[in-house]
């Protein structure tokens, strides 16, 4: 994920938003699991049994960028730090 710097403000809009983003997946989650409804609908994005596996990915995918966003708020490194140690050849 490539995003430019964002002021706090904006990530707590955008931490707001997948925390919604994340219930309302987890709610279609449950709804097609226990087999209350044969599809369920998530603004424009209709969601079936079948499609599972994309749902699984979706919710993945918000709850990465909410820690993302979250890890902004505190004041947390958001990119992953690596190491490179020299050695002889």
């Amino acid at each position: 994920m490539v995003i430019t710097m964002i002021n706090k403000n904006t990530a707590r809009k955008m931490y707001e938003h997948y925390t919604k983003r994340i219930d309302e997946l987890i709610k279609a989650q449950e709804s097609l699991t226990s087999g209350g409804v044969k599809s369920y609908k998530i603004g424009d994005m209709e969601i079936t049994k079948f499609d599972m596996t994309k749902l699984d990915e979706l919710l993945e995918e918000a709850v990465d960028r909410q820690a993302y966003y979250d890890a902004i708020l505190h004041g947390k490194a958001t990119r992953k730090t690596v190491g490179i140690i020299p050695t002889d050849r």
